[in-house]
């Protein structure tokens, strides 16, 4: 008994080895010059302790701070620029009040499709809400913030959690599927 199982083992310790040698083949060799040819280097200029300053017509509508920001440029694809100690950026009104906020751990910024994902403890703070989520994507383009899931705090103390957040640029509105949450109900419900 003990032998027959120590056969049928070396039978099928050989037939792996079969199968294994079999999928060898000098094909291999041959690949590794045209996929070693292919390199992507990378041009990496960081700078400390930014501030960028956005403004349209001379009037100032948000600045952003980073402790790094790394401007990366491959020698093949589309430049980026990545903020991986994070980013906050405040927003402001004609008059210079803030209207809020944008705060992440992480945040990249790929130029040619005009995109920024925050990503990691992003916090939007306005006037009226508090957004928490663990990404969101500023669409430039379609001048949309859009998340996956996020948390929406109201000034009464409501919270919505769901998932497909979506917001204008000002965060005046927002629309978030499968809510799901507590809300404040001020008077009486019995009437």
């Amino acid at each position: 008994m003990l032998w027959s199982r120590i056969k049928s083992g070396f039978f099928l310790l050989f037939i792996a080895q079969l199968l294994l040698l079999s999928s060898c083949n000098d094909d291999d060799l041959k690949n590794a010059p045209a996929i070693s040819s292919k390199k992507i280097t990378l041009t990496k200029d960081r700078s400390y302790g930014v501030e960028l300053i956005y403004s349209d017509s001379a009037v100032v509508k948000a600045k952003g701070f980073a402790p790094i920001l790394d401007k990366v440029v491959p020698s093949m694809g589309a430049s980026y620029s990545e903020m991986p100690k994070g980013i906050k950026i405040e927003f402001f009104d004609e008059f210079l009040k803030r209207t809020g906020t944008i705060t992440s751990a992480y945040a990249i910024f790929k130029e040619t499709e005009k995109i920024t994902i925050f990503r990691k403890n992003v916090v939007v703070v306005t006037d009226n809400i508090t957004f928490t989520t663990e990404e969101l994507v500023w669409d430039e383009n379609k001048r949309m913030y859009t998340a996956p899931y996020g948390t929406v705090t109201g000034k009464d103390g409501s919270v919505l959690t769901g998932t497909e957040f979506s917001a204008p640029q000002d965060f005046s509105t927002y629309k978030i599927i499968q809510p799901s949450g507590t809300t404040n109900l001020k008077g009486d419900l019995i009437q």
